[in-house]
């Protein structure tokens, strides 16, 4: 499921105002705001979701719950990403409304695989999905030691596969 906003509903942050007449009303606010959180991984579960893609950070609460129910967390995707995902899978984000969050999950994609994968420094993560269209996702990663060596790459590719379409359209006619 694809997600563009936090899922924990937010208390105030930095610089925010949030009025309360004691310290217990504090702790009960949090504690709402927690329970509406695990009601809601819990409420993935429940109809089979097993990985949320965020365009969003979620809060560490968000991701404890979510391993907590076997729901794995992809966040901080560009909206570049998302555009791909949602263009590949047909899918739109799903949004919570206030207080329910038992409502009807209409859109999920199915993920063949997902991997996670170590680039140098970088965290990411592999997902193969079932095309919804007539575009069919490929992937191809080119990791090189620096900058110049991937463009090597990429352009010694670019000509392989610029051959292999004009074989394939000499065969087709």
């Amino acid at each position: 499921v694809l997600v563009t906003q936090p899922l924990r509903p937010p208390l105030p942050g930095p610089g925010g105002r949030l009025l309360v007449g004691s310290e217990g009303r504090y702790r009960a606010s949090l504690r709402w705001a927690s329970g509406r959180t695990e009601a809601l991984m819990k409420h993935l579960q429940s109809n089979g979701v097993k990985l949320l893609l965020s365009s969003a950070k979620q809060e560490e609460e968000v991701v404890y719950y979510a391993k907590l129910y076997g729901v794995s967390v992809v966040e901080c995707l560009s909206s570049e990403e998302m555009a791909l995902i949602r263009e590949i899978t047909g899918v739109s984000p799903y949004v919570p409304f206030g207080d329910n969050v038992h409502g009807e999950i209409a859109e999920t994609a199915v993920a063949t695989f997902c991997q996670p994968l170590l680039l140098g420094s970088k965290r990411c993560v592999h997902v193969g999905f079932t095309s919804v269209g007539a575009f069919q996702p490929h992937c191809l990663i080119l990791c090189g030691p620096v900058d110049g060596v991937n463009e090597q790459h990429a352009a010694a590719l670019q000509g392989a596969f610029v051959m292999l379409q004009q074989l394939f359209e000499r065969v087709d006619r």
